[in-house]
């Protein structure tokens, strides 16, 4: 089944099943008394970004709920793992969940750069839709294969263009430069050679140095991403592109997962899709108002791209779904460009 739709299932189960929940802790009957269940959650950005917020939000409510008989520790901002380490790090046993970006899933399962092709989604529904068609759930399917256990999809939102030295509005103003780019993900490195830039491969954690060193000239990520860390204090230059998508996969570690009693398990479900539909909503209020707060800092230039600007752009990018199919075969590739154009998304004269 696919996770949104669980997810949907679930929250209707809240309201049927237990009603006020809020107000109803979980018995823990299944806990032997004086012990606690401990699950460690770690993840890379920081607590005020939508996913810290929901992370935190599920902590805050398995704790109430369960009376203190379990509890989520939520460790943030890479204080346990990074990028490279967090999802081998699960897979050990080492932490119990994690939400990596669907971009660096790519190590494990290399058709989840179908989510990282430019210019391919021109709204989150139509990401969700694609991720709960046959397709997503093979993708969601793939990650069991390797002892993760998928439990959500927690949005972001669309990508930005960022830069230290020069506005980027045509797609030849990216020559040149050094762009960083997020681990484990050729799509992504082949979209910024194809504009004569140097892609750099960075852990999440490092963006901010390298960009204060001028280690790199320029990055791309989410509004909320470019404020809750501070990108923007050492990249003037804003373009609004919403070239690509960032999301999350909440995963926990299959083995703990179907250990647990059942009891505490649905608990778990139940608050995470809860928190979930939250999370959506919250991404996209947060990147609405992050980018009212970047117009506002002194010293930002903003370019929004203009829709002659987006299919230039796209005409520069487009060879990367080319690539990306001979790496993982076309199928995938045709599915995810036929399901986004179903709902209106692309641009002209790709499809």
């Amino acid at each position: 089944m696919p996770v949104r739709v669980l997810i949907l299932i679930l929250a209707v189960a809240t309201t049927l099943i237990i009603g006020g929940c809020r107000d109803r802790a979980y018995d823990g009957e299944q806990v032997a008394p004086g012990d606690k269940l401990v699950i460690r959650f770690s993840h890379v950005t920081a607590e005020n970004s939508p996913k810290g917020l929901a992370a935190q939000r599920f902590a805050d409510l398995i704790r109430y709920r369960s009376q203190n008989q379990v509890e989520v520790q939520v460790f943030a901002d890479s204080v346990l793992y990074q990028d490279g380490e967090e999802i081998e790090a699960l897979r050990v046993g080492k932490v119990e969940m994690i939400a990596p970006a669907t971009s660096k899933l790519a190590g494990l399962v290399p058709e989840w750069q179908v989510i990282d092709l430019p210019y391919l989604f021109s709204s989150v529904d139509q990401l969700h839709r694609f991720l709960d068609s046959p397709h997503g759930a093979d993708l969601y399917s793939r990650l069991e294969e390797y002892g993760v256990k998928p439990l959500a999809f927690w949005d972001n939102g669309f990508k930005q263009l960022t830069s230290r030295s020069r506005p980027l509005i045509q797609p030849s103003d990216g020559a040149g430069l050094r762009f960083r780019v997020m681990i484990n993900n050729q799509v992504l490195v082949s979209q910024f050679s194809l504009l004569g830039a140097e892609p750099v491969p960075l852990l999440f954690s490092e963006v901010s140095g390298a960009l204060e060193e001028a280690k790199v000239d320029g990055q791309e990520n989410t509004l909320s991403n470019i404020y809750s860390k501070r990108l923007y204090t050492h990249q003037p230059y804003i373009t609004i592109s919403d070239h690509g998508y960032l999301g999350y996969v909440v995963l926990a570690n299959a083995e703990f997962w179907e250990s647990l009693p059942g009891e505490v398990r649905e608990l778990l479900e139940i608050t995470l899709a809860e928190v979930t539909l939250w999370e959506h909503r919250e991404a996209s209020r947060m990147n609405a108002e992050d980018l009212v707060s970047l117009a506002g800092e002194s010293g930002i230039q903003i370019h929004y791209q203009t829709a002659e600007e987006r299919a230039q752009w796209f005409e520069k990018l487009a060879p990367s779904y080319s690539l990306l199919k001979h790496q993982i075969g076309a199928e995938l590739v045709d599915a995810v460009v036929a399901a986004a154009a179903e709902g209106g998304g692309g641009l002209p004269g790709f499809r």
